[in-house]
């Protein structure tokens, strides 16, 4: 491997509101000497985020809409590598490999048993092949199915990242993740890669996001600054249901999805509930994060009483009222955003990606079986060769 190497990481996530890419520069093996280089977001349209969203749903979602769109992104994909590119004046063949996250649709990592086989699966979609040949850079894909074989969650993933990255020996971190779905990585002070626990504490925004596109008539993508949400009213009793929801009985490792907590969920608590003001509902799905990942740190963060930081990612970061609820959650811990670690919110995950895939390439391993509940650390994802001649 050369001293340095130049890597791109691609994430879209659960919200589905576009495609971020980072183009990262690691300077040794693990990959925990890296730097930013650049990094870009491509929006998604309107149109574009409101067929991703109907593919994966279950009530909506089609085959053939599956396979198109499998193609269409792996364009979105390959030209949001060469706009980040681009941005630094680096040619593609300086950089040694892409790591895609590709965008879930459908993610089911309990086991089931069908036709005398039992299996755990996934499904993102944005096709590795178009975006090796339209770029010219191998490209690593479908990070989560080799960690679901070998009897893990497929999620969290970016726990080794955040282990290799930020882990301090005096002082209890918690990296904190507010995508769709919330996550967070815990790291024990002085911990080792063994004592590091991460699961999903279950939404992140998106019932806020579903609620506030209702509201608007699809208008508005997401609660801005949390205004809407400082402008209702809590429902006590709608949260303390909400709270009783079967997932938060499950111990870690655990992982969920739209699956759980979309657009059914969504429409069943609007049905249910048509005397609560949506200004309320939005205020109450913003304390539900909030509260479902104070209360996970509480169940089940090793140390909890030693944990004295929190740093945030993800769109969620940018809430200033679901910010100020988790952090009257666990008032005695700071809360913040990664850009204090010296890492950008947004980039954060996109960063991962490209550090996965650096791995990937070495032959080192992506998963941490502590977070996934895997049998045992594998090199994940599939590596697909770059269209060069």
């Amino acid at each position: 491997m050369p001293e340095t190497s130049l890597y791109v990481g691609l994430m879209s996530g659960t919200s589905a509101d576009g495609i971020d890419a980072a183009l990262v520069r690691f300077g040794d093996r693990e990959g925990a000497d890296f730097e930013v280089v650049a990094f870009e977001t491509t929006p998604y349209p309107d149109d574009l985020k409101q067929e991703i969203l109907a593919v994966s749903d279950a009530r909506t979602g089609t085959v053939d809409g599956v396979c198109r769109l499998d193609a269409v992104l792996g364009e979105w994909f390959a030209r949001s590598v060469s706009k980040v590119i681009k941005s630094a004046n680096v040619s593609a063949e300086d950089v040694t490999a892409i790591g895609s996250h590709g965008q879930t649709v459908h993610h089911l990592p309990d086991e089931d048993e069908r036709f005398d086989v039992r299996t755990r699966s996934t499904l993102q979609i944005g096709n590795a092949a178009v975006i090796a040949e339209r770029t010219g850079i191998l490209t690593v894909s479908d990070f989560r199915s080799r960690d679901l074989a070998v009897g893990g969650q497929g999620a969290p993933l970016v726990p080794l990242v955040d282990y290799l990255l930020f882990r301090s020996e005096t002082v209890g971190r918690v990296l904190l993740n507010i995508g769709g779905i919330a996550n967070v990585t815990i790291l024990p002070p002085g911990c080792g890669p063994d004592d590091v626990m991460a699961f999903d504490t279950g939404p992140g925004n998106v019932i806020m996001d579903g609620l506030v596109a209702r509201m608007s008539n699809g208008s508005a993508k997401f609660d801005e600054g949390g205004e809407i949400a400082a402008s209702g009213i809590v429902n006590p009793d709608l949260l303390a249901e909400w709270m009783s929801h079967p997932f938060f009985e499950l111990v870690p490792p655990r992982s969920t999805g739209r699956e759980m907590f979309g657009w059914d969920f969504i429409d069943a608590q609007v049905k249910k509930n048509p005397n609560i003001p949506m200004l309320n509902l939005v205020a109450t799905a913003t304390a539900f994060t909030a509260r479902s990942i104070a209360e996970g740190l509480r169940c089940y963060a090793p140390s909890y009483d030693r944990l004295k930081q929190i740093f945030v990612s993800g769109g969620g970061g940018h809430n200033k009222t679901l910010m100020r609820e988790i952090q009257e959650r666990v008032p005695l811990v700071t809360v913040s955003l990664t850009d204090d670690l010296g890492l950008s919110a947004d980039a954060k995950e996109a960063v991962a990606f490209a550090l996965l895939a650096h791995r990937t390439v070495n032959g080192l391993h992506g998963n941490l079986p502590s977070a996934t509940g895997a049998s045992r650390s594998v090199v994940l994802g599939n590596i697909t060769p770059g269209g060069r001649a």
